[in-house]
């Protein structure tokens, strides 16, 4: 149930690029969405774009006690000052994670 802010690499380093064009020195910036997604909802959107049956299991020994249940940051600041906004869509970012994976399993199995 944990959220987190995640967003797409490409977007990422679009932010860096901006930062260093438009950035002001010693200013600190949260490089983030801006929206927290439910972990456990990523990983059924990638379920159902298995191509597999997936059996998922939890393990309690990689459970933290203390996990902070909503890690979220506010990208105000970085867009006020670049321009940044994400571009790339969560559903577009697991899609074409898992065609990552995909195509890199398939030339190299194992």
């Amino acid at each position: 149930d944990a959220r987190r802010d995640i967003m797409d690499v490409r977007d990422t380093v679009r932010a860096y690029r901006l930062l260093v064009e438009r950035g002001r020195p010693h200013q600190p910036y949260n490089v983030c969405r801006g929206e927290a997604f439910r972990v456990g909802d990523l990983l059924e959107s990638l379920i159902r774009q298995a191509q597999i049956r997936i059996q998922v299991r939890t393990d309690p020994a990689r459970l933290r006690p203390n996990d902070n249940p909503v890690v979220l940051g506010s990208p105000l600041r970085l867009r006020r000052d670049t321009g940044w906004a994400p571009a790339v869509g969560i559903d577009d970012t697991l899609r074409d994670l898992l065609a990552h994976w995909r195509h890199h399993l398939a030339r190299d199995p194992q």
